[in-house]
């Protein structure tokens, strides 16, 4: 089994740190951020750090990286106030990975991409036409943390649309049947296979479990 310790991780190429170091954790949601800017100008961008932070009231956080640099999705986030999340799926795969170049704020990713722009009642953002799973969000805080210089930008689910035949009778939505990506480390992608669904786990009496 390879081994690395402190010292050896920040001695290694930054390159290779940075491949390792991101796909040690596990695999990771793929995400498609829908915003748009006061002036009108559309962008989304992938995202492999939306996290579950409770359901209720339901909310979602995702990590931006330091703003010294601009980021599009998190100042239309700032100004707007809403954005959506959209989830990755096996047909969109390449565009949605391009949508991390980066482009001038005036240039929306959807013109530079097949991702289409779909738009339900009355909410501003954009969301991603045929993602399996689509959220309009509601920026709530974003919370420094100094340690690593990233935010955790936390946002509530103000709308939820699921495709019918990925909605269990006990809410579970099975993301394997809508094909949904996962992303591993950088710019690796997967299709998960759905294996089997478990009970809620009671503690064990002694005699029960030897």
């Amino acid at each position: 089994m390879a081994y690395f310790n402190r010292k050896d991780i920040d001695n290694l190429d930054k390159i290779y740190r940075i491949n390792l170091i991101n796909s040690c954790s596990g695999f990771k949601s793929a995400n498609l951020l829908g915003s748009i800017s006061k002036d009108g100008i559309t962008n989304v961008a992938v995202f492999s750090s939306v996290v579950h932070l409770g359901s209720n009231p339901p909310t979602l956080g995702f990590i931006l990286r330091p703003t010294t640099v601009p980021r599009n999705t998190h100042k239309n986030i700032k100004e707007i106030g809403y954005f959506t999340i959209n989830h990755i799926y096996e047909d969109i795969i390449e565009d949605a990975h391009h949508t991390s170049a980066k482009y001038p704020e005036d240039v929306s990713e959807f013109d530079m991409t097949n991702l289409e722009e779909d738009y339900k009642g009355d909410f501003k953002a954009p969301f991603v036409k045929n993602a399996p799973v689509q959220m309009s969000m509601k920026f709530v805080e974003e919370v420094y943390v100094p340690s690593n210089d990233v935010m955790l930008i936390v946002s509530q689910i103000e709308e939820l649309y699921v495709q019918d035949n990925l909605l269990h009778d006990d809410g579970l939505i099975n993301l394997a049947t809508g094909k949904v990506a996962t992303i591993n480390g950088l710019d690796t992608y997967a299709i998960p296979k759905f294996k089997k669904q478990l009970t809620y786990q009671r503690p064990k009496k002694r005699e029960e479990s030897v």
